[in-house]
């Protein structure tokens, strides 16, 4: 899951650097940066083509996933409907939104239909937010951090090797023969439609053996765990005051696109909490609360692996450190390790053998999303096998110049030069307007040398990656090699320029007085408008408004108007 939100954000990125470049000059009073949620989750649950809008995405975006996973509820509830309208706005205006898309004046009609929910639904987000944090300083002022926090380990994290998350693919073939969500799925099939429920106890007794022999388990008390994790993955849910129903794809389970299996594993990943201990003493069953997480975080820092004794020792420890009741509970409980690890090997995320607790893939990613949630840092990324070019150069992007390279040299050593170039620059060639990542493949593929020479001639092809090649061909001597133009350099230049704007305005006027002094700059604008780069008209307008000189300014917007009217 983890590759497949990367992916899908680093294929918006270059579309909303764009975005951001165009907002100041057409709709200066809206805030770009509460776009980004908007974009990655259409690009993730409703359409594989960003451009792609149709009536009824921007209701499901807004008000079904956004309350999920706005960070600020309280500047999305102020700007994000705005800043919506201004990126539509800007998909139409620079014919990025694609055709079959509903037009525009309809996009912004369902958006002005949807606005007053959507800000009611941010309120709803922030009292729940507000509750919560009362809650937490209650929390905090009655009791000690509990056995499932993950912040007592932060620093631990933080310094572990990188974790190598596996390709979804993968994971969603794990995520298929996930036990717990199978018999979710016949508990909640059981249901069907229109089933009455009760106030104080959703069935009645006959109801509940009735559903255990049909579901063949062992102990009846998992019925209500498996209850609620049905309702986790919206198998079943209320349709009335009294009545719930399965969801008409319930049956379906397990699905054949990947990434729905995937988005409904996710969707369970906090059921696995119900793993914890469960006794006929409220608190007790609280003074255990949080164990299936601890022991999930140690076996996170002993590299994926623990021995069930050393584990049931240090847990012990741990609950009799954490609250004044936690050895009772312990003892209580008999063997509390028991249900952990039996929900945990349920859900596909850990196996148990010979005595030994070891992370599967799918323990691996979901605990991963577990620290993200708690905003604990953690150094996680595809597994080098399973890294594409796109993803090497998607990543190394956030790397020290020495962690890049070892991850590079890691990439490499799995493929032949030759090979590797052809990735690298066919990847550039899919982002053309993402000038990082193209600056990034070229570098690369430059250190291949002689190697590299059949990928450059074929990237001679591509017109974002043509200024690049010829440099390289050139400098290599090589027979029949196209001389670099200078339409070439000045594509070179506007890819710089369109990096150093994606850093701030202080490294954009930085680059370019690195062209030199105003005049040079000025002779520069009048000729570059001729470049058919896709961020060129963007950049100009940042020229016009950030740098110093009056004349350059004046210069840009002559370059402007002359590449708005292909004169």
């Amino acid at each position: 899951m983890t590759d497949r939100i990367e992916a899908a954000a680093a294929e918006l990125r270059p579309l909303l650097q764009e975005f951001i470049l165009w907002t100041p000059g057409n709709a200066p009073g809206s805030d770009p940066d509460l776009v980004g949620p908007v974009a990655l989750w259409h690009r993730l649950i409703a359409r594989t083509d960003v451009g792609l809008w149709k009536r009824g995405d921007l209701r499901t975006i807004l008000l079904e996933r956004m309350p999920q996973v706005v960070e600020d509820p309280d500047a999305a509830a102020d700007g994000m409907i705005p800043a919506v309208r201004a990126y539509l706005t800007f998909l139409s205006s620079t014919g990025r939104l694609t055709p079959g898309s509903a037009s525009l004046e309809t996009l912004l009609a369902e958006l002005d239909e949807v606005e007053d929910d959507f800000v009611e639904a941010m309120e709803d987000v922030i009292a729940e937010r507000d509750w919560d944090e009362e809650e937490d300083e209650l929390d905090e002022e009655g009791s000690d951090e509990g056995l499932g926090d993950f912040e007592p380990f932060a620093d631990e994290i933080a310094a572990l090797p990188t974790i190598r998350l596996r390709p979804d693919v993968e994971l969603a073939e794990a995520a298929r023969g996930v036990p717990l969500i199978a018999q979710a799925r016949d508990l909640a099939l059981w249901v069907g439609t229109g089933r009455k429920v009760g106030e104080e106890t959703l069935l009645g007794e006959a109801e509940v053996d009735e559903a255990v022999r049909t579901l063949g388990l062992s102990d009846p008390r998992n019925i209500w765990n498996l209850w609620n994790l049905a309702i986790d993955l919206e198998f079943l849910a209320p349709d009335g005051d009294d009545t719930v129903s399965v969801d008409s794809d319930t049956e379906g389970w397990p699905y054949e696109d990947d990434d729905d299996v995937l988005d409904v594993w996710m969707l369970g990943l906090h059921s696995v909490d119900y793993g914890d201990p469960e006794l006929d003493d409220d608190d007790l069953t609280l003074a255990l609360s949080g164990l299936t997480r601890a022991l999930l975080v140690r076996l996170l820092l002993a590299g994926g692996g623990r021995r069930v004794p050393e584990l049931r020792e240090e847990l012990a420890e741990a609950a009799a450190e954490y609250d004044d009741l936690g050895a009772d509970a312990w003892a209580a409980a008999g063997d509390p390790l028991a249900s952990v690890l039996t929900w945990l090997t349920g859900y596909g995320m850990v196996t148990v053998e010979n005595d030994t607790v070891t992370l599967t893939p799918l323990g691996a990613e979901g605990l991963v999303h577990l620290l993200d949630d708690e905003d604990i840092e953690v150094d996680a990324r595809p597994a080098i096998d399973a890294m594409t070019a796109l993803d090497l150069l998607s990543f190394s992007a956030d790397m020290s110049e020495e962690e890049a390279d070892e991850e590079f040299a890691a990439w490499l050593a799995l493929r032949d030069p030759a090979r590797a170039a052809a990735e690298l620059l066919a990847a550039a060639a899919e982002e053309e307007a993402d000038a990082l990542v193209r600056v990034q493949a070229a570098s690369l593929v430059g250190a291949l040398g002689e190697a590299a020479i059949p990928a450059w001639q074929e990237a001679l092809k591509e017109p974002s990656l043509r200024p690049y090649a010829a440099t390289h061909l050139t400098q290599m001597d090589v027979e029949d090699a196209p001389e670099p133009t200078q339409a070439d350099t000045h594509w070179l230049i506007l890819d710089m320029w369109t990096i150093s704007a994606g850093l701030g305005r202080p490294e954009f006027v930085s680059s370019l007085h690195d062209i030199g002094p105003a005049p040079t700059l000025i002779g520069l604008l009048d000729v570059i408008w001729k470049v058919r780069h896709p961020h060129l008209e963007e950049l100009l307008e940042l020229i016009d408004e950030a740098h110093p000189d009056k004349q350059v300014g004046k210069a840009a917007k002559r370059a402007l108007f002359k590449a708005r009217s292909g004169r």
